[in-house]
């Protein structure tokens, strides 16, 4: 790291409350490597912010995809104004004080090729602040725990472009994309990012009853089904606004979650049985999930369009009311 190098925080904000926001910009504040805080709004933007010491950037309308336009917009941004490197941070999450620096520090290790980006671990935190023990499935980064160098910008409008039915999987489909290009990636040595885990599945893993405001988990069933049943040139188009290919993706995630026993011993080493770890709250394809998504679609007041636009928009609409996680 040089005196030149200037760093960027993306946080796109939708409803969140005042206090909410204001933990998030003081985290940012309070690094011990100083960097410019981007705060979007998805639609509905709060006056007080434009007053306290950040980047404020008003979208007028919600896009409903979890995110990923503002933080895409904010990100592009970034790029176009000279920044060296970009993390994300969700309203409704806070920072460490040497998140900044570890991940410089891990981004800057004279080890094997230089990094493109870099990988930060997270904890989960209860609505009342009870810190909880989960661990994070293996092969997956958070939003939140990106960070984001040279090499990883030219991925960076994926985030924009990828298909709006894919939004609830934002961060896996980045990852899959940053894969699919040979991204060389770094991990930070501990936790720097605080995932406020007001989630119903978190809550079953951990053993508690969730709150009424705590969020559903995401259902990846339908998600993944109805890619699938597009025709070809959708697909194409699909994969092509991803930058991977979806479909296989698709397919393969199906299968190797049927395949799963839910007996087994979870896969993310934490010794105990996947229906008791994150087949409770990592794997949105656990039964009580996938019996809702079967009921929806029992449920379906019409069929599946053949046609390919009428099959597009159907696809959008659909999974425009999945219940969200982030």
């Amino acid at each position: 790291m040089t005196n030149a190098e200037r760093f960027a925080i993306v946080t796109p904000y939708y409803r969140e409350t005042r206090e909410m926001l204001e933990r998030c910009i003081d985290s940012v504040k309070g690094q011990s490597i100083a960097a410019d805080h981007f705060v979007v709004s998805d639609g509905h933007p709060q006056d007080w912010l434009d007053g306290v010491g950040i980047r404020h950037f008003r979208l007028d309308i919600a896009h409903k995809d979890y995110g990923n336009t503002p933080r895409g917009i904010g990100a592009m941004l970034a790029v176009s104004e000279g920044y060296d490197a970009i993390g994300f941070l969700d309203a409704d999450n806070w920072y460490e004080r040497d998140h900044v620096e570890q991940c410089c520090a891990a981004a800057n290790t004279i080890l094997g090729p230089p990094a493109d980006l870099v990988a930060a671990k997270r904890r989960f935190v209860l609505a009342d602040g009870t810190v909880t023990n989960l661990v994070d499935e293996p092969n997956h980064i958070d939003t939140n725990c990106y960070w984001l160098l040279a090499g990883a910008f030219h991925l960076i409008h994926h985030w924009l472009t990828m298909a709006p039915q894919l939004s609830p999987l934002g961060d896996r489909v980045f990852y899959r994309v940053a894969n699919e290009n040979g991204l060389v990636m770094r991990h930070t040595k501990s936790v720097t990012v605080n995932y406020l885990g007001n989630h119903q599945p978190i809550y079953h893993a951990v053993g508690r009853v969730a709150p009424p405001d705590a969020k559903p988990a995401i259902i990846r069933r339908p998600i993944f089904d109805l890619i699938l049943g597009l025709d070809q040139r959708q697909q194409q188009l699909l994969n092509k606004r991803c930058g991977f290919d979806v479909v296989a993706w698709a397919g393969s995630s199906i299968g190797a979650t049927l395949q799963r026993s839910r007996n087994s011993l979870c896969h993310c080493g934490s010794g105990r049985k996947y229906k008791h770890c994150h087949g409770t709250w990592g794997d949105s394809l656990v039964q009580e999930t996938a019996a809702r998504g079967a009921a929806r679609e029992a449920s379906a007041s019409r069929e599946r369009p053949s046609g390919r636009s009428d099959a597009a928009r159907w696809l959008s609409t659909e999974l425009g009311a999945l219940p969200s996680v982030e």
